[in-house]
C-alpha cells in the first residue's frame, strides 16, 4: 500500500503538469479546430526561456515563471500571425504538418542557443520531507501549489471576464459567435497567449520536477493528447481531469510493466477512448 500511494503521489504530479498542457491544447483545438503538435515544444521553450531569467538574474524559479509564460505568450501569438493565420482557412492536414514543421524549428533554435544537453534550474541535493512511510520534496508543493493556482485563473478568466466567455462562444458555435460581434482575430489571439503561456508554466514545472532538455516537451505531447482526448476535446475542465487520470496510470503501470512503457500506458487510453468514448469524459464545448 505505501508503494502505491507513493505511485499516487507522484502520478498527481505529473498529472498536474499535463493538465497544464492539456487545457492550453484543448482550447487552441476548440477555437481554431486543429491539432497543435508545436505544443510540446512551447512547453521546452518556455522552460529555457525561465532558465535564461534563472541564470541571469539569479532569480528562483517560481519567481521566473511569470516572465518566461509572457515571452511564451508572445512567441506564441506571433507564430500565429506570421505562420497560422496566412493558412488558417486552408485544409486542416495543412495546419497540423505546419505544426509539425514550426515544432522541428523550435526544437533546433532550442538545441542552437542553449545546447542539446541536459541542464537543471538549480544545483544540489532537495533533502525529501517524510510524511509516515511517505517522501515527498519540497518542490513536489511548490509544483502542486502552482498548478492549481494557474488553473483557478483560467477558470475565472473563462467564466468572469468578456473575452473568457467570447473563446467559449466561439468555440461552441462559430459562425453564430461572429453574427453576434465578436471579434474573431482578438479571440484567437488571446487563445493562443493562453495557450502559450500554460504550455510554458508545464515546461517549467517539469523542470522544476526533472530535467531540462530540448525533447522534454515532445516526449510529454502524447500524453498531454491522451488527456485533452479523454477529458473531451474542446473542454477545459475535462482536460485537467484527464491529465490527472492519465498522469497517475502511467506511475501506477510501473507496477506490472517497465517504466520505459509508461508512454504506452496513455496511448492505450487514448485509443480506447477514441474507441469506446469519442466524445470523452465531460462532453461539449469550453
Amino acid at each position: 500500500m505505501t508503494e502505491i500511494a507513493q505511485l499516487l503521489i507522484s502520478g498527481i504530479l505529473l498529472g498536474s503538469i499535463l493538465a497544464l498542457g492539456a487545457v492550453g491544447a484543448t482550447m487552441i483545438f476548440g477555437v481554431l479546430r486543429f491539432a497543435h503538435f508545436a505544443h510540446g515544444d512551447f512547453m521546452a521553450i518556455g522552460a529555457y526561456f525561465a532558465l535564461t531569467v534563472v541564470t541571469v538574474f539569479n532569480l528562483p524559479v517560481l519567481a521566473a515563471l511569470p516572465v518566461a509564460m509572457l515571452m511564451t505568450a508572445g512567441l506564441a501569438v506571433g507564430i500565429d500571425q506570421v505562420v497560422y493565420r496566412r493558412i488558417r482557412r486552408v485544409q486542416p492536414v495543412i495546419l497540423l504538418i505546419s505544426s509539425f514543421a514550426t515544432a522541428l524549428v523550435l526544437r533546433s533554435l532550442i538545441q542552437m542557443i542553449w545546447g542539446s544537453s541536459n541542464q537543471v534550474y538549480q544545483t544540489g541535493i532537495q533533502m525529501p520531507w517524510r510524511i509516515g512511510p511517505l517522501t515527498l520534496k519540497p518542490d513536489h508543493l511548490l509544483i502542486f501549489a502552482a498548478a492549481a493556482v494557474l488553473v483557478f485563473l483560467v477558470h475565472l478568466f473563462l467564466t468572469r471576464t468578456r473575452m473568457g466567455k467570447a473563446m467559449r462562444a466561439m468555440s461552441d458555435n462559430m459562425d453564430l459567435a461572429l453574427i453576434t460581434g465578436i471579434p474573431a482575430d482578438r479571440v484567437i489571439m488571446w487563445t493562443w497567449a493562453i495557450g502559450g503561456a500554460l504550455a510554458a508554466a508545464a515546461g517549467v514545472l517539469l523542470g522544476m520536477d526533472t530535467r531540462l532538455h530540448p525533447v522534454m516537451g515532445w516526449t510529454l505531447l502524447l500524453p498531454i493528447f491522451a488527456a485533452t482526448i479523454l477529458g473531451g476535446i474542446g473542454r477545459p475542465y475535462g482536460a485537467i481531469v484527464g491529465g490527472l487520470v492519465i498522469g497517475c496510470a502511467m506511475e501506477l503501470s510501473t507496477l506490472i510493466i517497465p517504466s520505459a512503457y509508461k508512454p504506452a500506458v496513455a496511448f492505450a487510453i487514448m485509443v480506447a477512448t477514441l474507441i469506446f468514448r469519442p466524445q470523452g469524459i465531460i462532453r461539449g464545448s469550453i
